[in-house]
């Protein structure tokens, strides 16, 4: 190490008192060979050199907008590589429904030799962050070694300073360590050998390998790669890490606060919700969540940023992000198009002229161009993504860093479904409100992948990064809730309920007044429908929060009555759904299929009762 760092940098190392950090930086040095190391602290001078240097070493641009910069990753690396992403158990063992399992001496041996002289020629960088609050309970130390300047701006926007929590350390071992490199890069700054890109989570050593990949969710260990790592440590001991916003919600006369948590899978509405008009933001991707101490149920947001899609971001679907944009402010822009130093994106809004050309993830750009497959190349990646933190939001919460986190009152769940599930249900217990997340579906639709109306089973949106078996996650789920004084109430929404004509059901705003209801019902504000599937809404309570929350917006008796019926036989349908996934789970809590009898039986009930398929609410 000492022929390749200054002794001010050793010296920065050297303060941690920590040779398990030592011994990872050397290893890593070993291994990729760097021509020099660079270590940064949390001071002001080292996080404004690490901006300074992603934009002079060419790994991000300036745009016209003080504050803005823009940074490319590389045609073929716009998302995370799920086929190259797996996680690293010993020989034997395996993870629930097919995800990614490389025996660990294997994959070892084949990432050490693509990450073998990976940073001949460039700069290592050792940089130390926290996931969640500083002098936090909550918290995790993390370690991250990359050649990517780009990678390290970014975690300075999304993460908070970690350098002098290293010094708390109390277990000196007991943090998260990730090495990342580039790899080879072309003229443009992107990654050239994306085919020998790889991404291997290592739960036994709490370190994550990633090499051959910019794009962040491969390349920002402290992100999703992160939210493996914690799942596995939280189900390993006695609290939760899960795909989740935090926001506060607020009744009609903003006499209180109500933090709910909320689980939805990709084009679900998680970031609709978390940012409705009213609430205010602590986090809008990933929750740790802890007993406090009068055994309530409290989480914090392990970032302090958001790392989010671009795509659709316009003045009237997203008007609180949309200004954050298009303001002076630190932001990075990815795999944008930009034309004379300004960034433009797909969906940005009718008010926007969109340049015809410019430069893109392809390079130098014009419409109409295709790619060497013969696939036209779109102005943007429908993927592009914007980096900025949540303080530069109007709505940013108060308590977004604080210690303890915030108490979690309420936790929804969501998906994409176009003809079973209400637009909200409460859940009648806690381990009904599991199996409600358990149950999560999502349709494709014809902008993504495979035929539409295919569902996709993603139990808590979690699905991609629980590295612990599907039963053990879920029977800690149930003993977490099960050990509150006070649990939080549990309610499953869906947004895209369609008639017989495929017209949706639901205005794209209407999700406000569900969440209205739903803070509601945590302060025991209204009365409910009790029905096998949870308890549903009255209509007079739906019409006064429709009258009140908007302006010229009438909720009709028969928009009730076709939103809230019971569609018995496409829950009895999900259910069948569910029981065959299941049931290739071994050692699936008891809980589960108890709730799924449950509701089977009450709902054959209910169908023998009224002789109907589809039961209105009315009719309850």
């Amino acid at each position: 190490m000492k022929s390749k760092i200054t002794k001010s940098d050793q010296a920065k190392l050297d303060a941690l008192n920590n040779p398990k950090v030592l011994d990872v930086v050397n290893q890593a040095i070993e291994l990729m060979k760097p021509n020099d190391v660079m270590v940064f602290d949390d001071s002001p001078e080292d996080i404004e050199k690490v901006r300074t240097l992603a934009i002079e070493r060419g790994e991000e641009k300036k745009l016209a907008m003080e504050g803005h910069t823009v940074h490319y990753d590389s045609y073929h690396d716009q998302a995370r590589d799920k086929p190259h992403t797996a996680t690293l158990l010993p020989a034997g063992e395996s993870l629930s429904r097919g995800l990614n399992v490389v025996e660990r001496e294997t994959g070892l041996k084949e990432i050490y030799s693509f990450m073998d002289g990976a940073m001949r020629g460039k700069t290592m960088i050792v940089r130390f962050f926290c996931l969640g609050p500083t002098n936090s309970r909550f918290s995790i130390s993390a370690l991250q070694i990359t050649d990517s300047f780009y990678v390290a701006h970014s975690e300075d926007i999304l993460y908070r300073p970690g350098y002098e929590e290293f010094k708390r350390l109390e277990d000196k071992d007991n943090f998260f360590y990730f090495w990342h490199s580039a790899g080879e890069l072309d003229e443009n700054n992107t990654t050239k050998n994306v085919a020998n890109r790889r991404i291997y989570v290592d739960p036994l050593e709490n370190r994550v390998l990633s090499v051959n990949n910019q794009y962040a969710g491969n390349s920002l260990a402290c992100k999703k790669l992160a939210l493996r790592l914690g799942i596995y440590r939280a189900n390993h001991e006695d609290w939760l890490t899960e795909h989740m916003f935090i926001s506060a919600f607020y009744p009609l006369d903003e006499s209180r606060k109500t933090y709910f948590s909320g689980a939805y899978p990709s084009a679900c509405g998680k970031t609709s919700t978390a940012m409705l008009p009213g609430a205010t933001i602590v986090g809008d991707d990933i929750a740790y969540l802890r007993e406090g101490e009068e055994g309530e149920m409290r989480g914090v947001n392990i970032e302090r940023g958001v790392f989010g899609i671009i795509r659709d971001v316009n003045p009237d679907d997203d008007p609180l992000i949309f200004k954050a944009l298009s303001n002076p402010k630190e932001i990075i822009f990815s795999n944008i198009l930009t034309a004379d130093g300004k960034p433009y994106w797909l969906g940005m809004g009718d008010g926007v002229d969109v340049p015809a050309s410019g430069y893109n993830h392809a390079g130098e750009w014009q419409q109409g161009d295709v790619d060497a497959a013969g696939k036209e190349i779109r102005l943007t990646h429908p993927n592009a993504r914007y980096t900025l933190r949540i303080s530069e939001l109007e709505n940013a919460d108060e308590k977004r860093d604080a210690p303890e986190g915030v108490p979690i009152e309420g936790i929804f769940y969501g998906g994409r479904d176009s003809d079973t599930n209400v637009p909200v249900a409460e859940s009648l217990s806690w381990e009904h409100g599991v199996f409600m997340g358990a149950t999560i579906e999502s349709e494709t639709t014809s902008a993504t992948l495979g035929a539409t109306g295919q569902r996709k089973s993603s139990p808590m949106a979690n699905m991609d990064f629980v590295i612990v078996p599907l039963a053990q996650y879920l029977r800690n789920h149930l003993k977490f809730g099960r050990g509150l004084k006070k649990c939080p109430r549990v309610f499953a929404t869906n947004y895209f309920l369609k008639n017989a004509d495929g017209k949706y059901l639901n205005g794209i705003m209407d999700k406000r007044v569900w969440a209205l209801w739903a803070e509601g019902r945590v302060h025991g504000d209204y009365e409910a429908i009790e029905t096998p599937v949870g308890y549903i809404p009255l209509y007079e309570d739906l019409k006064y929060l429709f009258d009140n929350a908007f302006e010229d917006r009438a909720y009709t008796r028969a928009e009730y009555a076709e939103q809230f019926s019971l569609r018995i036989a496409k829950y009895l349908e999900k259910f069948q759904r569910m029981e065959a996934l299941y049931k290739q789970e071994p050692n699936m809590p008891e809980e589960f299929w108890s709730e799924l009898k449950r509701q089977r039986k009450g709902l054959e009930e209910l169908r023998e009762k009224f002789g109907e398929d589809v039961i209105s609410p009315v009719e309850l």
